[in-house]
């Protein structure tokens, strides 16, 4: 584990290995800077590879109040390991914060959104009060309570699941962490639950990836992203049962895309 320090001071851990063309992983609700490694070591043979952990998880600092902008600014960081621009690799929630970032004018210079919680009808839009009744969960000492609703509201799983989650081993682990789940309800919320006109106008070559048996709201929404931008495409890899990833699988068409990607200037964009 190596350490940077974000525009806030708060220290954001990493790990990074490869060599050849950067690309930052993102990772999302519940993830750490591990989640997103197996995809990361199937790319590592061409790339130099660097997955973190969000602010608030694993090894990484929280200094408040908390902000999307400050999560922007911590991904900035991470590019600045690498030379200032990479490719940026995001999951779920991580996806749409990559793809706000390239619209704040963080330089990346691609983007592969796996999974990307965006919401296209107004009925399946997320409350626009969870993150505030989430923060006075965790507040309350609530967290089992904070990690439970999120899931319910945030994600969308079934009542059952949640309960089966509930008495889970790795259960006490997610509520470890229930205080970033007010942050990532932030950054799925209105506004950031649909692509906004400041995300409609990134340039940026994007990969926009599900698995083929993922959910259907996921897939309505990759099916939906590419229209609205003006360099992307949507295409499947194999799987995906309950937002998962296959490594092997991801990594071929992450590899795929970005050969295919012609060099060109990081976080360019279009009018909206």
């Amino acid at each position: 584990m190596q350490t940077t320090t974000s525009a806030d001071g708060t220290t954001i851990a990493y790990d990074l290995a490869g060599s050849g063309s950067p690309i930052v992983f993102v990772s999302g609700a519940f993830n750490d800077r591990h989640t997103l490694a197996p995809v990361a070591g199937e790319l590592a043979s061409t790339h130099t590879v660097v997955c973190y952990d969000r602010r608030g998880r694993g090894g990484s600092g929280d200094v408040g109040p908390y902000a999307v902008e400050r999560e922007i600014e911590d991904l900035h960081a991470v590019l600045e390991v690498v030379g200032g621009t990479a490719a940026v690799f995001g999951f779920s929630s991580g996806a749409n914060l990559g793809l706000l970032a390239a619209a704040r004018g963080v330089p990346v210079t691609s983007l592969i959104m796996y999974e990307v919680p965006f919401v296209f009808d107004d009925a399946d839009r997320r409350p626009a009060d969870l993150p505030a009744r989430l923060s006075s969960l965790v507040a309350a000492g609530k967290r089992a309570e904070a990690v439970t609703t999120f899931q319910l509201e945030g994600i969308g799983l079934p009542p059952e699941m949640v309960a089966g989650i509930r008495q889970a081993p790795f259960f006490p682990a997610l509520e470890a962490i229930a205080h970033t789940v007010v942050y990532d309800a932030m950054v799925t919320g209105p506004p950031y639950d649909r692509p906004t006109p400041e995300m409609r106008a990134v340039d940026v070559p994007i990969l926009v990836l599900t698995g083929t048996e993922t959910w259907p709201v996921l897939r309505k929404a990759a099916e939906t992203l590419p229209g609205l931008l003006s360099d992307a495409r949507y295409e499947t890899v194999p799987g995906g049962e309950n937002h998962t990833i296959s490594p092997a699988d991801t990594a071929v068409a992450v590899r795929d895309f970005l050969d295919r990607v012609p060099s060109r200037s990081a976080g360019r964009r279009r009018e909206p």
